[in-house]
C-alpha cells in the first residue's frame, strides 16, 4: 500500500448541464429594496452559462430620489461654508495677512481637489451603494481597514454634528443673548440654557432625518439659497459701505480697557497693502493664546473639510457615479471662489485691529446686519444636519456588512422605506451624549484629524489601485492620476500633524488597533470584496521575480526550494509540517496528482479540490503553495509537477516523497489524539484509499525521474511517529549517517550527498523548536578499516571530518559506531542479513533520536533492479524513528566568505 506521502486520488468529474437559448434571468428582487450586496445574474446562451457579476441595481430603486444639486452640491457647499465663512474670515486674514491666507487656501484646496479626484475615481469605477466614504474604502482596501476607517469616520460625523450645533447656538446667543450683538436679551444665556438649545436643535435634526432623505434634500436646497442670499448681501456691503467704526464685542476682554471700536475703511488700496503680510496677534476667544501659522491653518482647514458630505448620501442618489464627481467638484470650486473673494474684500476694507478683535465684524458692516446672523445660523445648522444624516448612513453600511457582528444587528431591522430609522436614532443619541461635554474645543481638532484620516484612506486606496495597474480599475472620471492621489495622500498626512501631532498619532494608532481587532474578531473579515493588498503584492512579486535571475545563483546563498509530493494529506500532516521547517525560508510547494483522464468532458477536478488544499494550508499553518495536476499515471503526473512547479528562478531544487510502505495509514485530521485534528475536513474531503495503485517499479522510476531533472531527492519514512515538539517528548539527537550502505566507500562522508544531508540536518537544528537537540554525525570507522581502507587511520579520518565540519560552521558531535565488523562481513556472504544488521545497528543507536538522515545512492536505471533496490531501502528503514533517505546532485555548502 502507498504510504501517506505520495500518490493520487481518483476523481470523478460531474457533468455540468448546459442551458441553451438566449435567455437572461434576473434574480428576483434585484431592482428593488435596499439590497446592499452584489447580485449575480445568469446569462445563458448557446455557448453555455455565463456568470456576470453586477454591483447593485439599487440605483433604480424607489429609495434613490436625490439628484446632483440637492444630494451633492448643496450638502458639500454648506458643509464647507459652515461657520468659517461668517465667523472666522477676520481671524484668518487679520492674523495671517492676505498673501499667506491665499497661500493657505491654495494649499488646502490642492489637497481637497486631489482628494476629490480620488473620490470621483472610485465612485465612477463601479456601482456605489450606501455608506459613502466607508463603502468606497472597504471595497478597495478590504473589510478590516475599511471597517476601522468607517468606524472613525462615523464618530467624526457625530462629533462634527455636535460641534456645528454648538457653533450654531453660540452664534444664536452672541447675537440675541443678554449681550447680543444684534438684539439684547431676546433669549437667556447659561450653561443649561445652551444645552437646552443644543438639544432642541439636535431633536429638530432628528425629525428631519426621520422624515427621510427627500426632506433633507429640500432642507439643504432652501438653506443654501438662504446662505447665498446672505453672502450676496455681505459682498454687496463690502462695495457699498464707506468708512465707519465698528464696535468691539463685550466678550473680547483683551482690549476693553483700550477701546471699544475699530475702523472699517471701505475699499481702500492702503488698507489692502497694510493687510498683505502676517500680523499675528492674540485670540480673544482662546484666553489670549498667541496665534500662529499652524493655528490659523488648522482653523481654515477644519472649516473646509466637508467634501464627503455628498458621497455620504450615495445610498439616496439616483446616479451616484455621475452626481458625486460633478456635484462635489462644482461645490469645491464654488466655495473656493467665494472664499478667495471674501478674503480679498476683507483685506481691502478692514483694519487688522478690527479683524483680530471682532470675528463677527461682518454683522457690523453689512447693510442688513441680520443677514450675517441668519447665514451663520443656517450654515452651521445645515452642516450639523448633513453630518448626522451622513453618520447614520455610515452606521447602516457598517451594520449591513456585519463588521461588528451581532452588536449592530438591530440596525438593518429598523429600516423603513429605505430610511435607516434605527441608525438615525443611534446617531442622534450619540450626538446628544457629545453635547453633554459642554466645551467642545478640546475635541474639535481631533474631529478634523479623523476626517483627514478618511481622506488619507481614500487617497491611499486610489493610489494603490493605480499603482497595481488592475485592469478593472478604469474610472470614467478622466481627471485622475496617481499624481493627484499622491498629492492628496501626502497633503492629508502633513495636515494631520500640522493641526495636532498628538491627535494625528493617536488617531493612526487607534485606526491600527481597530484594524487588528477586526482582523481577529470581525465576522466580515472573510468578505469577498477584493483587497487592494493582493493586487499590490501580485504587482511587486511579479516585478521581483523578473529581477531574480537563476544565472546569478551562488552556493553561498543556496536554500532548499522543496516540492513535496503528497498522496493524501490526511495521513501526511506530520511530514507536511516537518518539511515546512526544512525549507528555511525557501519555496515550498505541495504537489498532488489526481489520477484520471485530463481530456474527459466536464470541469477539471483540480478546480474544486484546490480550495480544500488551501484550507488545509491555513489549518496546518504552513507557508506553502499548492500545485495539482491530472494524469493517467502517477509517474506522468509527478513529472508534470517537477517540471512546471514554481516560476522563473523560484523553482524547486529538491523533491521530497513519502515511502511506499505497507503500514496502515493514520488519519491525523480525524484522530482525537492528533494535534492536527480538524473535524471540518470530513471523510469526503481527501478520502482514504484502501489500497495504493502505485507499485515499487513505478515508484523507483519516479525517483530516477527526479535525478534526471537534476533535483535533489529525499525519501521520508515513519513520519507518523514524529513528535510536533521534540523538546517535550525526550528525543535528544538528530542523526546523520554519511555512508552509502549499499556500496560503502572511503570518501562517502565527503561527497555531495553527505554534505547535502549535513546541510539539511543543520537547517533543522537551526529552527527554534529543534535547536535544543544535538546533531550527531555517525561514523562507521570499523567497517572502513576492515573492508576497504586498511592503509588509512581512524584518527586521520576523524580529524578530516572534524576539520570539514568546523570550516562549514556545522556544530555537530562525531559519534564513532562500533561493532561494524560482523555487519560488513555479511555484505559479501548474505545481503539480506547485511541490511537487517544495518537496520538493527541504526535502531540501537536511535533510542533518543528525533529524526535520522541516511545516505541514498542513485536509484537504478533499469527495471530489473528496481524492486530489489526498493526492498533494500525498506529493510534498512524498518521500525526506525522518522527517517529521511537523501541524495544530493549539486553543491549546497560553502566555506568562502
Amino acid at each position: 500500500m502507498l504510504a501517506p506521502e505520495i500518490g493520487s486520488t481518483n476523481g470523478e468529474i460531474s457533468d455540468v448541464p448546459l442551458v441553451r437559448g438566449n435567455i437572461m434571468r434576473k434574480i428576483s428582487g434585484i431592482f428593488g429594496g435596499n439590497n446592499s450586496n452584489s447580485e449575480r445574474n445568469l446569462i445563458t446562451n448557446d455557448g453555455g452559462p455565463t456568470y456576470i457579476e453586477f454591483g447593485s441595481f439599487s440605483e433604480q430603486s424607489e429609495t434613490r430620489t436625490l439628484g446632483t444639486f440637492a444630494g451633492v452640491f448643496s450638502p458639500v457647499t454648506l458643509s464647507m461654508f459652515s461657520a468659517l465663512i461668517f465667523l472666522r474670515m477676520g481671524y484668518i486674514v487679520g492674523n495671517a495677512g492676505l498673501i499667506v491666507t491665499l497661500v493657505q487656501f491654495g494649499i488646502a484646496y490642492i489637497i481637497l481637489i486631489s482628494t476629490v479626484a480620488s473620490v470621483c475615481a472610485i465612485s465612477t469605477n463601479g456601482a456605489v451603494e450606501g455608506g459613502g466614504a466607508y463603502f468606497m474604502i472597504s471595497r478597495t482596501l478590504g473589510p478590516e481597514f475599511g471597517g476601522s476607517i468607517g468606524t472613525l469616520f462615523f464618530f467624526a460625523n457625530i462629533v462634527s454634528s455636535a460641534l456645528c450645533i454648538s457653533g450654531c447656538i453660540e452664534g444664536l446667543v452672541e447675537n440675541f443673548g443678554p449681550s447680543g450683538y444684534l438684539v439684547k436679551n431676546v433669549i437667556p444665556d447659561g450653561i443649561w440654557w445652551k444645552f437646552l438649545y443644543c438639544s432642541s436643535l439636535n431633536t429638530l435634526n432628528l425629525l428631519v432625518c426621520l422624515i427621510g432623505a427627500g426632506m433633507f434634500a429640500k432642507t439643504t436646497v432652501f438653506i443654501l439659497a438662504l446662505v447665498c442670499a446672505c453672502l450676496g448681501t455681505t459682498i454687496f456691503s463690502f462695495f457699498y459701505q464707506g468708512f465707519m467704526q465698528v464696535d468691539i464685542p463685550e466678550s473680547n476682554t483683551l482690549v476693553q480697557n483700550i477701546t471699544h471700536i475699530a475702523n472699517y475703511t471701505g475699499l481702500d488700496i492702503h488698507t489692502l497693502i497694510d493687510n498683505l503680510y502676517p500680523q499675528y496677534g492674540k485670540d480673544y476667544t482662546a484666553h489670549g493664546n498667541l496665534v500662529t501659522f499652524a493655528s490659523v491653518f488648522g482653523v481654515l482647514f477644519s472649516g473646509v473639510t466637508g467634501i464627503m458630505a455628498g458621497a455620504n448620501m450615495s445610498g439616496e442618489l439616483k446616479s451616484p457615479g455621475k452626481s458625486i464627481p460633478f456635484g462635489t467638484l462644482s461645490g469645491v470650486i464654488f466655495t473656493m471662489i467665494i472664499y478667495l473673494l471674501i478674503s480679498l474684500l476683507t483685506a481691502a476694507t478692514c483694519s487688522s485691529f478690527l479683524m483680530q478683535n471682532n470675528y463677527l465684524f461682518m454683522a457690523g458692516v453689512s447693510v442688513i446686519p441680520s443677514t450675517v446672523a441668519i447665514g451663520l445660523l443656517t450654515a452651521t445648522w445645515s452642516a450639523s444636519l448633513s453630518n448626522v444624516i451622513g453618520g447614520s448612513r455610515v452606521l447602516e453600511a457598517l451594520s449591513k456588512d456585519n463588521v461588528f457582528g451581532p452588536l449592530l444587528s438591530f440596525i438593518p431591522k429598523g429600516t423603513w422605506r429605505g430610511n435607516p430609522i434605527a441608525a438615525v436614532l443611534v446617531s442622534w443619541l450619540l450626538v446628544q451624549q457629545v453635547l453633554l461635554i459642554g466645551s467642545l474645543n478640546l475635541i474639535a481638532q481631533l474631529n478634523s484629524v479623523l476626517f483627514l484620516l478618511s481622506y488619507l484612506a481614500t487617497n491611499l486606496a486610489c493610489l494603490g489601485l493605480e499603482l497595481a495597474s488592475a485592469p478593472n480599475f478604469r474610472p470614467s472620471f478622466k481627471y485622475f492620476t496617481w499624481h493627484t492621489a499622491f498629492i492628496g495622500l501626502l497633503g492629508t498626512i502633513i495636515m494631520m500633524f500640522v493641526i495636532s501631532p498628538v491627535y494625528a498619532f493617536s488617531s493612526i494608532l487607534l485606526c491600527t488597533l481597530l484594524v487588528m481587532l477586526l482582523h481577529l474578531f470581525s465576522p466580515s473579515k472573510e468578505a469577498q470584496w477584493g483587497s487592494i493588498s493582493q493586487a499590490l503584492i501580485f504587482h511587486q512579486v511579479r516585478k521581483y521575480l523578473l529581477l531574480l535571475d537563476s544565472r546569478k545563483d551562488h552556493v553561498k546563498f543556496w536554500r532548499p526550494q522543496i516540492l513535496l509530493l503528497v498522496n493524501n494529506p490526511r495521513t501526511s500532516c506530520p511530514l507536511i509540517d516537518f518539511v515546512n521547517v526544512l525549507k528555511k525560508g525557501g519555496l515550498y510547494v505541495l504537489g498532488h496528482v489526481i489520477k484520471g483522464d485530463s481530456n474527459a468532458p466536464g470541469a477539471d477536478p483540480t478546480l474544486e479540490t484546490n480550495s480544500h488544499w488551501l484550507n488545509l494550508i491555513d489549518h496546518l499553518k504552513v507557508k506553502a503553495f499548492v500545485e495539482l495536476t491530472v494524469a493517467n499515471t502517477i509517474r506522468e503526473g509527478a513529472k508534470h509537477l517537477m517540471r512546471i512547479s514554481g516560476m522563473g528562478a523560484m523553482k524547486p531544487n529538491t523533491v521530497v516523497l513519502g515511502f511506499l510502505g505497507d503500514e496502515k495509514p493514520e488519519d491525523f485530521l480525524q484522530s482525537d489524539e492528533s494535534s492536527y485534528q480538524n473535524v471540518d475536513f470530513s471523510n469526503e474531503i481527501f478520502p482514504l484509499e484502501e489500497e495504493s495503485t502505485l507499485k515499487p517499479l513505478e515508484y523507483i522510476l519516479i525517483l530516477s525521474d527526479v535525478l534526471k531533472l537534476n533535483k535533489n531527492l529525499c525519501i521520508c519514512r515513519n513520519f507518523h511517529k514524529l513528535k510536533k515538539d521534540p523538546k517535550k517528548f525526550g528525543p535528544q539527537f538528530i542523526d546523520v549517517w554519511p555512508v552509502n550502505f549499499l556500496n560503502p566507500g572511503e570518501n562517502d562522508a565527503f561527497d555531495i550527498t553527505s554534505l547535502f544531508m549535513m546541510q539539511l540536518a543543520c537547517i533543522v537544528n537551526m529552527v527554534h523548536v529543534w535547536s535544543k537537540l544535538k546533531l550527531r554525525i555517525c561514523v562507521c570507522d570499523e567497517a572502513r578499516q576492515t573492508s576497504f581502507s586498511l592503509n588509512s587511520s581512524v584518527q586521520s579520518h576523524t580529524e578530516k571530518l572534524s576539520s570539514m565540519l568546523n570550516n562549514l560552521r556545522i556544530h555537530a558531535e562525531i559519534c564513532h559506531v562500533s561493532s561494524w565488523k560482523n555487519v560488513i562481513e555479511a555484505h559479501y556472504s548474505n545481503p539480506d542479513e547485511y541490511f537487517a544488521g544495518i537496520n538493527n545497528l541504526i535502531l540501537r543507536k536511535s533510542e533518543d533520536t528525533a529524526v535520522t538522515f541516511i545516505y541514498l545512492p542513485s536509484p537504478p536505471n533499469f527495471e530489473e533492479a528496481a524492486e530489489p533496490f526498493f526492498k533494500k531501502l525498506k529493510i534498512i528503514s524498518d521500525n526506525l524513528p522518522p527517517t529521511i533517505f537523501v541524495h544530493g546532485v549539486s553543491t549546497v555548502t560553502s566555506t568562502t566568505l
